[in-house]
């Protein structure tokens, strides 16, 4: 279950910031640190809880990489978990910010 929120915040807190400073800052220097910076802490927390990755294609890439180099599936079993929480994460954030920050900018 950590998994799963873990992929669903780790994704929908960047973009949920990222399109905050964008459109109530504007685009700048400081929109840019801001999605770095957020990027970084997600990183930072999510990895020691549960391997959170927040990118679907670097989950991908070493699950195929696993069953074909070392005849284990088991990772390939569970990287639907992280291609769907970033994907509803990512959905959920944008339509946030469409109905709720844009009309504060």
């Amino acid at each position: 279950m950590r998994k799963y929120v873990s992929e669903f915040v780790g994704t929908a807190v960047p973009v949920v910031l990222g399109c905050g400073t964008a459109m109530l800052v504007g685009c700048s220097a400081k929109s840019g640190s801001v999605i770095g910076l957020t990027l970084a802490v997600v990183h930072i927390l999510g990895i020691g809880l549960t391997g959170t990755s927040v990118n679907p294609a670097r989950s991908l890439g070493p699950a195929i990489a696993n069953a074909i180099f070392n005849s284990n599936s088991q990772a390939l079993s569970e990287v639907w978990v992280f291609i769907v929480g970033p994907v509803i994460g990512a959905v959920l954030a944008a339509f946030f910010c469409k109905n709720v920050l844009q009309d504060k900018a």
